[in-house]
């Protein structure tokens, strides 16, 4: 067979000009990559589902790659090929509820809440950030768990700064003549009070959990409202 005759049978694309396969090729060059990076994303999604769900009933501490794989229905082997120790798994867990919590506390602390009368910017501003760690469980116990990794610990310290600076902000726009010192003084005393009615929170459910998040809202009114209203005798 000539090399004239082997030219003409090997198959070709419509316009003749290249072999299909090869044409093919070019035409889905990322097509396999594609599903497969996609399955690899949903793999990593539903590792670090199971990772959250162990963190959550053991502690970072206590868990495990052989658990957090047989959480996920996987072999260990497979949890290997994304994540090659726990706190790898940890840091990109952290990561992933740092961003959404950003979210959450972009729309609680969002600059609009600041003209509300003050129970409905209490409600505008601490409803998003219950219900984040509610249905979050395994932020709390990552961010500020005493055996979290270092890359987490810092995050943390970069959380309460940044939850500070803008509670500073929202207490300007109700106090414009306040000095910055007291400001300060009572944006600490917020995030306090809302830590330490968060775990009350966290730690109950159903009626009785609406029952503590009724309760948080009200010790910050009672503490926000004469400083409003410039009764500083309150107390």
């Amino acid at each position: 067979m000539t090399p004239t005759t082997k030219a003409a049978t090997t198959p070709t694309t419509k316009a003749g000009t290249e072999p299909a396969a090869e044409a093919a090729g070019r035409q889905h060059p990322e097509g396999r990559p594609r599903r497969r990076q996609a399955r690899g994303e949903r793999r990593i999604a539903q590792l670090l589902d199971a990772a959250a769900a162990v963190f959550c009933r053991t502690g970072y501490t206590a868990a495990s790659t052989n658990a957090i794989a047989r959480e996920a229905g996987v072999s260990p082997g497979t949890l290997y090929q994304f994540f090659p120790n726990k706190e790898a798994i940890a840091i990109s867990l952290g990561d992933h509820l740092l961003r959404q919590w950003q979210e959450s506390q972009g729309r609680a602390l969002a600059g609009e809440n600041i003209g509300l009368p003050l129970k409905e910017m209490l409600d505008a501003a601490l409803d998003p950030l219950i219900a984040f760690n509610v249905e979050n469980p395994a932020f709390g116990v990552l961010l500020h768990g005493p055996d979290s990794p270092g890359p987490i610990a810092q995050e943390c310290n970069a959380v309460h700064d940044a939850s500070l600076t803008r509670i500073e902000e929202m207490i300007a726009g109700y106090l414009p003549d306040g000095p910055p010192d007291e400001r300060t003084r009572t944006a600490n005393m917020l995030l306090a009070l809302f830590k330490a009615g968060l775990d009350l929170i966290m730690t109950h459910e159903g009626a009785e959990r609406q029952v503590y998040i009724t309760e948080l809202k009200t010790a910050m009114y009672r503490y926000l409202k004469p400083l409003l209203d410039g009764d500083t005798s309150a107390g």
